[in-house]
């Protein structure tokens, strides 16, 4: 991989790492998003999609809204493309869905240390925020967007590290590959199911459901 490939990586695994909630909230930080685009900069988008849709099944169990704690999928997917690109049908997918899911969940965990330290920093500040202090209110809001930047930079980094390590050094032969690539898509399907299913518990949702199944079968029939 030359560092021009490494470089874009790290930007855009900081971008959809930003885009989840301090900036812009334009769905690039959806997994399938940043798997593919992923690819696509190393050269095989459709490993990138690949294990961009199977990350993004996992993702639909949750909804990342209040203060619930979530993964963050996006760098997780950046990283999970990079073990995946280059590999023979879906012989990385099982290992790189299994980083995908250990980085999306340490994800979770920065996630929390973010919250933390712009909540003291609000508090460090609150004359001045509950005066209304504009100033004071810009000045912390571009501390935590430049924080989760730095969050979802270096997050970002560690995962693109350790795909990398797992490409040099597979730690399955090609048989636990095979079985890891069929365990991870049985699991995405399982919880992506539930998800679904849960999301659909309105009226809304259940159309919505329903105009999805419809649309993925014509695929299927019709390519």
């Amino acid at each position: 991989m030359i560092s021009g490939e490494l470089g874009w990586l790290l930007l855009w695994g900081t971008l959809v790492g930003l885009d989840l909630v301090s900036l812009g909230q334009i769905m690039i930080a959806r997994p399938l998003v940043a798997g593919t685009i992923a690819g696509v900069i190393l050269g095989d988008p459709v490993a990138g999609a690949s294990v961009g849709v199977v990350l993004e099944l996992f993702a639909l169990d949750l909804l990342p809204v209040g203060a619930a704690r979530y993964p963050d999928y996006g760098p997780a997917a950046v990283a999970a493309a990079t073990v995946a690109a280059g590999s023979p049908g879906m012989l990385g997918l099982g290992l790189a869905a299994a980083l995908g899911l250990a980085m999306a969940y340490l994800g979770q965990w920065s996630i929390h240390w973010l919250r933390r330290r712009n909540g003291n920093d609000i508090r460090r500040h609150w004359a001045a925020v509950e005066k209304g202090d504009a100033s004071t209110i810009a000045r912390l809001h571009l501390k935590a967007v430049v924080r989760d930047g730095f969050r979802s930079a270096v997050l970002t980094a560690v995962g693109v590290a350790v795909a990398l390590l797992l490409r040099r050094y597979p730690p399955v032969a090609l048989g636990g590959a095979l079985l890891l690539s069929a365990a991870a898509i049985g699991a995405a399907l399982g919880v992506g199911s539930l998800g679904a299913l849960r999301l659909a518990s309105s009226p809304h949702g259940r159309w919505s459901l329903a105009a999805g199944l419809i649309a993925g079968g014509a695929w299927v029939i019709l390519r």
